[in-house]
């Protein structure tokens, strides 16, 4: 089977040819509604789909573009010079994929899109004829979902305890009572990527105390998704990095796929599962998995659906970002992604639809803006336009311990195929143990490195990323994002990796990042990513001009050193390290963490 092949998208007779204007051209394909940019300039054409790479909006005429190369998303404003398919804001991100403009014989043109194999092809299997029970799928909580497929048992991204993001997310469904116990029956886990309401490192240290050799699967992701597992002492041992788009053969009627997304190769995976010849299809929080081509009519697809896993614009402040204006963007954006899902699951028909992975609350008192603020979509509002656009699909609202009889419910969509939870059953949780996990950050609060500011150096010379204009003033506070007294202060100059007194007189764009003492020294001393910060809502930011920095956050949100901070070297070398090169424009005093672990009523050990 060929790896490779070509589709005609669009096409134009040598008319509608003749009149392409110079600049930007938008185009509808009559066939199936889809849309197109083709530029033209110095007889020259060029051309691509017109979908935003980031998450997938659709593309406008940037009003702010006199040159009339420039185009902009609807979804986050991000925007594309179409004549060199560069995206400029954010600055230095992605490329747009170009479509082939092949010329007729006749005066006209196609717009041909080369289709990369689907590999789930390979070895194709014709359904078999399922038994009542032999595969039921069990909704435990979030993105946890348990597969009974004949003799095997298989469990996706498994968070069962403790929080996300630092201390940012929570459950919002209570797990059924025995999950830990079936999380321990599991013949295999999938773990999708490295984000902690998927690879929760609570739920595995429990998990290894009694399974260390349970096999779990990941992708082979270009930032490892175990890569923290030495550093947070869970013993597993049985651990397997499988390829993407290879068939992983469990049994004689088992096996699975694993596939990565386009817009996060770094992060995302997405799975397929096949069992007797039907296919499950999790695309988990994928923004465009497999370059946008997935399965058609599998027996179940599960996706995320809520939105609300950014910080913005709910952090942001300064400029339009006032309250009125979030709760519009927020409202928008909802339903820009529930009006995406509907068009994704339509176009891909499967027989059910289960929409998961968005079960999470700013359960915190101190996030309360947060939680009253990201409001999210609902399950129930998701599926009812599910079937009003697609009345054939059968769709899922799942809760904790509802179970899916897969071979009920394609037998006939009339037949009781989910067996939702005992009545009384506990849905949603109301306590989550805060203490125990806030006190656990705050203990880095009064860590020996930071008794010494020469420290912040040391952290940002190890993460290692400069040579780009911009500066950052970051800021210690407390729980409310008040700067704390004596608390670290300070400016860094990204440009020549430097720590000014005050902002250069150069042209710079600057932001300026409040964050969460506790959780900013244990993000730091452990050498975590930033996504704890920033997707756990623990910080606060301004920016001037008010530009996305794609290569600042995406650096500390992925590409941070494997290998953390050596705070040991540190401490014994800092007598020299401070005479030989003390950043300047820092507070003098460290932290007086007394007092701050008084207010949050924390215990340091």
């Amino acid at each position: 089977m060929e790896s490779q092949s070509s589709k005609t998208v669009l096409s134009l007779d040598s008319e509608a040819v003749f009149s392409l204007k110079d600049g930007i051209n938008f185009k509808k394909s009559p066939d199936d509604g889809k849309c197109y940019i083709i530029y033209k300039e110095n007889g020259e054409l060029k051309a691509c789909k017109n979908q935003c790479k980031h998450q997938g909006g659709l593309f406008i005429k940037d009003i702010e573009d006199l040159d009339g190369r420039t185009v902009q998303c609807t979804k986050h404003y991000w925007k594309l010079n179409v004549s060199t398919m560069q995206y400029v804001n954010p600055p230095d991100s992605f490329t747009q994929d170009e479509l082939d403009v092949v010329m007729t014989d006749e005066g006209g043109l196609q717009l041909v899109e080369v289709i990369v194999w689907d590999p789930w092809l390979a070895d194709p299997q014709d359904p078999q004829e399922l038994q009542e029970g032999e595969v039921t799928v069990t909704y435990l909580t979030h993105a946890c979902m348990e597969l009974q497929l004949g003799g095997k048992k298989m469990i996706f991204d498994p968070w069962l305890t403790g929080p996300a993001f630092a201390r940012g997310w929570w459950l919002l469904h209570e797990p059924p009572a025995d999950s830990m116990e079936r999380l321990c029956m599991a013949d295999l886990i999938y773990i999708s990527h490295m984000h902690s309401d998927h690879l929760s490192y609570p739920t595995l240290k429990s998990l290894s105390a009694t399974r260390p050799d349970v096999p779990i699967y990941v992708g082979d992701t270009s930032r490892p998704v175990f890569w923290m597992l030495e550093k947070r002492q869970v013993k597993l041992t049985n651990i397997n990095v499988v390829p993407f788009g290879i068939w992983q053969n469990i049994d004689e009627h088992l096996r699975f796929m694993i596939l990565k997304d386009e817009v996060h190769p770094e992060l995302d995976t997405c799975i397929i599962v096949e069992y007797k010849g039907h296919m499950i299809l999790n695309t988990v929080d994928c923004t465009r998995p497999n370059y946008g081509r997935l399965p058609h009519n599998v027996d179940l697809m599960m996706s995320d659906f809520a939105g609300g896993a950014s910080g913005f614009p709910m952090t942001f402040s300064g400029g339009k970002y006032t309250e009125s204006w979030k709760a519009d963007f927020i409202k928008n954006e909802r339903k820009k992604l529930m009006n995406y899902k509907t068009q994704l699951v339509k176009s891909l028909q499967p027989k059910i639809y289960c929409p998961f992975a968005g079960y999470f609350v700013e359960a915190h008192p101190s996030d309360r803006y947060i939680k009253e603020t990201n409001t999210k979509n609902k399950a129930e509002e998701l599926n009812a336009l599910i079937k009003k656009s697609a009345p054939g699909i059968t769709t899922w609202t799942p809760k904790p311990g509802a179970v899916l009889d897969l071979a009920l419910a394609l037998m006939s969509p009339s037949r009781k195929a989910i067996t939702d939870p005992p009545s009384g059953t506990n849905i949603y949780k109301d306590s989550w143990d805060f203490d125990l996990y806030v006190d656990e950050l705050n203990r880095a609060i009064t860590a020996e490195m930071f008794k010494h500011k020469s420290w912040i150096q040391f952290y940002y010379i190890w993460a290692g990323f400069k040579n780009y204009n911009l500066v950052v003033r970051v800021i210690e506070t407390d729980e409310d994002f008040i700067p704390i007294a004596n608390g670290y202060n300070y400016l860094v100059d990204f440009m020549d990796l430097s720590f000014p007194t005050q902002r250069p007189t150069r042209e710079h764009p600057y932001e300026e990042i409040k964050n969460r003492i506790g959780v900013m020294r244990h993000v730091v001393k452990n050498g975590l990513l930033w996504d704890d910060l920033y997707i756990g809502f623990q910080n606060r930011l301004s920016r001037e001009p008010d530009v996305y920095h794609h290569q600042f956050w995406n650096h500390f949100q992925t590409e941070l050193p494997v290998t953390g901070p050596d705070w040991d070297l540190f401490l014994q070398q800092v007598p020299s390290y401070q005479r030989s090169a003390e950043p300047q424009g820092i507070q003098t005093e460290s932290v007086s963490a007394s007092t701050f672990l008084e207010k949050a009523d924390c215990t340091v050990s």
